[in-house]
């Protein structure tokens, strides 16, 4: 039974434990990209307020997504420039989709 042990590492803690097959296939994390603008919930595009090539800041309003009757502005997260607005306005879009590139 001792054979099928294996350390894990949590926190810089080595633990002595069975890893199940599900465990070890899971997706693994990855830190978001904060270039990367993503849709918080499902809705539609209601405006687009920037175009590609346009130099923003942080807090600047870059489009309006309309989800359960409410408008919501969607905002700069960085200083920079729209590298690629990958949605067209009147779209409707789930939760997780890219929006919108910056450089």
């Amino acid at each position: 039974m001792e054979d099928n042990l294996e350390y894990l590492n949590i926190n810089s803690g080595l633990y002595k434990t069975r890893i199940n097959p599900r465990f070890r296939n899971r997706k693994k994390y990855k830190p978001a990209d904060p270039k990367l603008i993503y849709s918080f919930i499902p809705g539609v595009i209601v405006e687009i307020l920037v175009h590609e090539g346009q130099k923003v800041k942080l807090g600047d309003e870059l489009m309006i997504l309309e989800a359960m009757k409410m408008k919501n502005r969607i905002k700069c997260s960085l200083d920079g420039t729209i590298k690629k607005i990958v949605v067209k306005q009147g779209a409707k879009v789930p939760k997780g989709t890219l929006l919108i590139e910056l450089e």
